[in-house]
């Protein structure tokens, strides 16, 4: 890379606060081909430069420096936070592990040693609620409903804690299904196929059933969810009726306008009868969902038990998880 260009490529860029590959040819009267193979390519490769977008609107960005390399911390503590941390920020960059949360603490004004302190003590809070990395959200279901259909609810996470927020796979579940983005979406996936195999092998799944969605968007996350685990079970019908106005569950405020929704526009076609079945959702708030189909399910004598499990879930009710 030729160290004249790519200092008028900086100075361009810092100039103007952003360059497409565009203006970037005009300035420096040279190819396309010579502007990516021999200087945009490596100055990204090299971490000087940044680009948002996808083509043709794409923009490149002097990286701003990380200050990671100069906080020092428990080893410990940073291995937690790389294993758990993870942010997406308000430009769309996704920031992992410490990096992510140095990020957060600088953008908040935070002590980061201190801030770590009170995010594992967090951490350590909400794992008491895991066993055997599920959380049991039959309690939640029990205390919700009047009658729950579920055999078993799990979660297998939060989708926040307090002051931290979203978890890791709260960040993925909501950014991956709001924007469609399949890498995110497989990112989902191989963080939890191993947890919902374990959860098959265990009760003895010999069909899985997928919450079908509500909102229509060119990049369906729960056919993204159920085409990318290939778990190699039968997946049983449920469909959801294309009524004159669509209503999410998710812009119902009440339960019982939930509950209606659920179990009025959700359908299960299903004709097979099976020992066990697995229902699989995103994210779960009120449950009513599940617990509607559940319902038809056992009504219908399809399965002698039902496992609900959410990917996400909450104990503080449904409006925490809305947004998804």
């Amino acid at each position: 890379m030729n160290k004249s260009t790519s200092d008028k490529i900086i100075k361009y860029i810092k100039k103007n606060g952003q360059a497409t590959a565009n203006e970037l040819v005009d300035f420096l009267d040279i190819s396309r081909q010579a502007l990516f193979k021999h200087h945009l390519s490596k100055m990204i490769e090299n971490k000087v430069l940044v680009k948002i977008g996808k083509p043709p609107k794409v923009f490149y960005f002097i990286k701003k420096l990380e200050h990671t390399k100069n906080v020092k911390i428990d080893s410990n503590i940073e291995k937690i936070i790389n294993d758990n941390y993870l942010i997406i920020t308000p430009a769309g960059e996704k920031k992992e592990g410490f990096t992510g949360f140095v990020y957060w603490c600088d953008k908040n004004s935070l002590d980061i040693h201190k801030t770590a302190d009170d995010y594992i003590k967090t951490l350590n809070k909400y794992s008491k609620y895991k066993k055997n990395d599920l959380i049991d959200g039959k309690p939640k279901f029990k205390s919700t409903f009047k009658n729950v259909f579920l055999d078993y609810i799990f979660y297998l996470d939060f989708y926040s804690i307090e002051r931290f927020g979203k978890t890791k796979l709260g960040q993925l579940l909501l950014y991956g299904k709001q924007s469609g983005n399949k890498k995110i979406i497989k990112k989902v996936v191989e963080i939890v196929r191993p947890k919902i195999e374990k959860i098959i092998k265990q009760y003895k799944i010999d069909a899985v059933g997928f919450i079908p969605w509500t909102v229509k968007r060119e990049v369906q996350f729960m056919r993204e969810l159920e085409k990318n685990l290939k778990l190699n079970k039968k997946s049983i019908s449920i469909s959801k009726i294309k009524t004159e106005i669509i209503v999410p569950q998710k812009t119902l405020s009440k339960l019982n306008d939930r509950i209606e929704n659920a179990g009025k526009t959700i359908i299960l076609t299903e004709t097979g009868k099976y020992n066990n079945i697995l229902l699989i959702d995103d994210a779960v708030g009120s449950g009513a969902t599940l617990n509607e189909v559940a319902k038809q399910i056992k009504n219908k004598k399809i399965a002698k038990k039902v496992i609900g499990l959410s990917l996400t879930g909450s104990f503080k009710g449904f409006e925490v998880i809305s947004e998804v």
